[in-house]
């Protein structure tokens, strides 16, 4: 699971404005990065300037999934990762970006902003901090937890089957045993029966 891209941008009347980004393109090769980052802003602008206000959705390109949040009041993000990574994740992120930075960045700018006048820092460590969603989102980690406890617990179920089947095996053995001790017996008592005549 890998997230590439985290943007921030500003939809107008008539242009989208990208006001913030943050990328890890450390996974593709060092000549490719600069042309895949130009890629995955043109995508974004693309994705916001296409999507309607109050929307979200999530797209998916080839080996990616693009996911994009815009609120009633312009602000959209959009989140771009590999197939893998959760859709549920991206959109909590998108979230809480998008809140943070509306409280730290005033919404004036946002028409007229790029991301060299915008003052935000979060963007980067937010990145960061979701590349394992596990561990970013309490959500994710308790389903992981869960997925853990399934498989322990299916694994459990199949050794008592397993022991189950033994214990059939030795109760019909058992029985096998109880049906040929009783044939022992009856041939033991007429063989001692001939012994008592004499």
């Amino acid at each position: 699971m890998k997230l590439y891209s985290l943007s921030i941008l500003y939809k107008g009347a008539t242009r989208v404005n990208l006001l913030k980004a943050a990328y890890d393109v450390s996974s593709f090769s060092f000549f490719q990065r600069s042309s895949v980052q130009e890629f995955m802003t043109f995508t974004s602008q693309l994705l916001v300037e296409r999507s309607q206000k109050g929307s979200r959705a999530a797209l998916k390109e080839q080996d990616y999934l693009c996911h994009v949040c815009i609120r009633n009041d312009s602000l959209a993000g959009v989140a771009i990762a590999d197939s893998e990574y959760p859709s549920r994740v991206c959109f909590t992120l998108l979230d809480k970006v998008l809140d943070d930075f509306s409280k730290q960045v005033d919404s004036i700018d946002w028409p007229s902003g790029n991301p060299n006048t915008i003052q935000y820092t979060g963007l980067d460590a937010q990145l960061a901090r979701y590349q394992n969603p596990r561990e970013a989102d309490p959500m994710s980690k308790v389903q992981a937890e869960l997925d853990e406890t399934k498989v322990i617990l299916h694994s459990t179920m199949e050794s008592l089957l397993e022991r189950g089947e033994k214990l059939d095996d030795l109760v019909s053995k058992s029985e096998v045993l109880g049906t040929q001790s009783k044939a022992f017996y009856k041939t033991a008592r007429k063989q001692n029966s001939c012994c008592e005549i004499m």
